[in-house]
């Protein structure tokens, strides 16, 4: 519980505010001293650092304008990674298009090799986002799982697995009342959660459901220059 009238605690959050301004401010003097010539993408990455300074301060309506006109930028440019780490800025805007900013950003996340940690960070709030009975949340905790065995090694396998099983452990404990590792096992079996060929398209259908026909870029389009279509 909160106390306005401790000192100490009232303290670090003027001091947490104080950096934060202090950080904005920075990133909007490295912008201004960007050359006329600096490449789009360069300054849509420090435009992302302001758009992430502007939510920690709350900000969150400013921060959104920053972080949704620099997006389309990170998709010209490739910049997948970037173009997620917006997404999710703009996911936790808390405003009226921010679950379609999720589901655009989770689509690339899902897509694209990207840092792993982020794709879960994605698929996390896709678990939250989805009713404690549906099959969605389900279907989410089950590809988070396994991109994070897929795209990681060493300790940060070890430890982003560890929390990606945490996650679907407690998918199973909303979605079914299930806690008994085994019984998480043969729930998994039963939702064809441990073969990505099915989980997959089944959370791009969720996806679908989420945009509702809002995709920013067009998928047709980034599939074709993949590597394997």
């Amino acid at each position: 519980m909160s106390d306005d009238n401790n000192p100490i605690q009232a303290l670090d959050t003027g001091q947490s505010m104080a950096e934060l301004e202090q950080l904005l401010a920075d990133h909007r003097q490295h912008l201004e001293a960007l050359p006329e010539t600096a490449p789009a993408a360069d300054r849509a990455r420090v435009r992302l650092d302001i758009a992430e300074a502007l939510l920690g301060l709350g900000r969150n309506a400013e921060a959104w304008d920053e972080a949704r006109a620099i997006f389309d930028t990170f998709i010209d440019h490739e910049l997948w990674q970037e173009a997620v780490e917006a997404c999710d800025i703009l996911y936790r805007c808390d405003q009226p298009e921010s679950i379609i900013a999720l589901a655009n950003g989770t689509w690339l996340a899902v897509t694209y090799p990207i840092e792993a940690a982020t794709s879960v960070t994605m698929l996390h709030h896709i678990v939250d986002e989805t009713p404690e009975r549906s099959d969605g949340g389900a279907v989410a905790a089950a590809a988070a799982h396994y991109l994070a065995d897929l795209r990681t090694e060493g300790k940060e396998h070890e430890s982003l697995t560890f929390l990606t099983a945490q996650i679907l452990g407690r998918v199973a404990e909303r979605h079914r009342d299930i806690k008994d590792p085994k019984m998480i096992n043969i729930w998994m079996e039963a939702l064809q959660l441990n073969d990505p060929g099915e989980f997959l398209p089944r959370l791009g259908q969720v996806l679908e459901v989420i945009i509702d026909g809002n995709w920013w870029y067009d998928r047709d389009a980034l599939r074709a220059r993949l590597p394997v279509n």
